[in-house]
């Protein structure tokens, strides 16, 4: 079994938005969200380059990489650390890029990036030290969400 749960799985499928570092050439931290973010075994994590010069460049450099993946509304999460590899062709690149395809994604993929996880930790928000039930943080972060939508 690798480090990727059946828990973990499914809520990096359901919550998909990866928040993705990676260090620049000039020793920097880059972060950019990526909305292709996906399981693809149990020891890796997945996502499709759109139109991403930079998380590429940076990858190519340094493949060190962490992606954080967030539910707002419950604030929690987990944070993976690990190698990533940039698929260009190949046996491998197409069988992702068809998976994409199958679930419907319209865009024009030019690399998968897939990352072996080599360290995984829960993100849970401070809030949880108040004794506050997850049913009450969700209520909260729902209202205000609502709040801020409703107000545009």
């Amino acid at each position: 079994m690798g480090v990727l749960t059946d828990e973990i799985k499914e809520f990096v499928k359901r919550e998909k938005l990866g928040f993705i570092a990676t260090v620049c050439p000039d020793g920097t931290p880059n972060l950019s969200p990526k909305g292709t973010t996906n399981v693809w075994d149990d020891d890796h994590l997945m996502f499709a380059d759109i139109y991403s010069p930079g998380t590429i460049k940076n990858l190519s450099n340094n493949p060190s990489i962490e992606i954080n993946i967030v539910d707002v509304f419950i604030r929690r999460g987990y944070r993976f650390k690990g190698t990533a590899s940039i698929l260009s062709a190949g046996p491998l690149f197409e069988e992702i890029v068809s998976f994409y395809k199958n679930t419907g994604a319209p865009y024009s993929i030019k690399n998968i990036v897939l990352v072996k996880v080599e360290q995984m930790a829960p993100l849970i928000s401070p809030i949880y030290d108040t004794g506050m039930p997850e049913s009450e943080v969700k209520n909260k972060w729902t209202d205000y969400w609502n709040s801020v939508h409703n107000n545009k």
